[in-house]
């Protein structure tokens, strides 16, 4: 789940993650939260100046391999985020 907000400045985009206990042990939040912080590393340049950007995590996350997490959030980010 993707939420897109704007700033009224152009500096650099900000990412926010919420991965609730809902997801699992802290062993699987913090994987799934590391997961997230590489797919929207590798978006940064993609994505409109000024965007704030916060990605909540579901509990089909913690089961999800890295390839199918990145196409979900790269898929959100394309309808919302992206200059």
């Amino acid at each position: 789940m993707t939420y897109v907000g704007s700033m009224d400045d152009d500096g650099p985009a900000r990412f926010g993650f919420i991965v609730s206990k809902q997801v699992g042990s802290a062993v699987t939040r913090n994987t799934v939260r590391r997961r997230l912080k590489a797919v929207c590393a590798e978006a940064l340049p993609s994505v409109r100046g000024g965007a704030s950007v916060v990605i909540r995590a579901l509990p089909s996350s913690a089961t999800a391999d890295y390839a199918s997490l990145k196409s979900d959030v790269l898929r959100c980010l394309e309808r919302k985020a992206f200059a």
